[in-house]
């Protein structure tokens, strides 16, 4: 796949060599290695103005009902690798063929007080990407600009109480949908890394 200007500086940005720390929940966990791995696929459109697949999970749903998040889940046994693991939930969850996906790199692992370590699979795909929701795993989808998404700006750090400890998040709005929680924790440490 050949890539315009946009998402050409994109990849730069993120493949840059500055020292990078990830900010996460690990400092709520005591034995990270006990942690659930899980992947999900932050999949970018190859166009001028790039946006990036987010999908919103149903409101019945047990964990994280209503909440926007990127398309993936937990590493099951029969995954190749982790990459496996974000391709396979994105075609379960919104009928991306793997085929059509160009890998480009991974984020190192989010780590959250929920029990999963997380490896941020980043992608490009092409603008006209077939999706077609998978309404038993996801309510809706949607595709901010990435200069949006990926603008610190555009991302407000709250605190709350949870299970008695003050844990710190980050939150924002685009349009009708609030991303925030791990998804938008996620955001912020690319959108850093970009910036950086």
């Amino acid at each position: 796949m050949s890539y315009n200007v946009a998402i050409n500086r994109l990849i730069t940005a993120y493949n840059n060599d500055n020292d990078f720390i990830i900010e996460d929940e690990r400092d709520l966990i005591e034995d990270i290695e006990s942690l659930t791995k899980a992947a999900v696929l932050i999949a970018i459109t190859n166009q001028a103005n790039p946006t990036v697949i987010l999908t919103q999970r149903p409101t019945w749903l047990r964990d994280h009902a209503g909440q926007v998040a990127f398309p993936g889940g937990k590493m099951d046994s029969t995954d190749r690798d982790i990459s496996h693991t974000a391709l396979r939930e994105a075609q379960e969850e919104l009928a991306i063929d793997p085929k059509a996906v160009d890998i480009i790199g991974q984020c190192p692992e989010y780590c959250t007080a929920s029990g999963y370590r997380i490896t941020s699979v980043i992608a490009i795909v092409p603008p006209d990407i077939e999706i077609i929701a998978n309404l038993g795993e996801v309510e809706s989808w949607f595709a901010p600009p990435a200069s949006f998404l990926f603008n610190t700006k555009n991302l407000t750090k709250k605190s709350a109480i949870w299970n008695g400890q003050n844990r710190h998040y980050y939150d924002m709005q685009w349009r009708d949908y609030r991303i925030w929680g791990v998804t938008a924790g996620i955001i912020a440490n690319l959108a850093r890394r970009i910036n950086a």
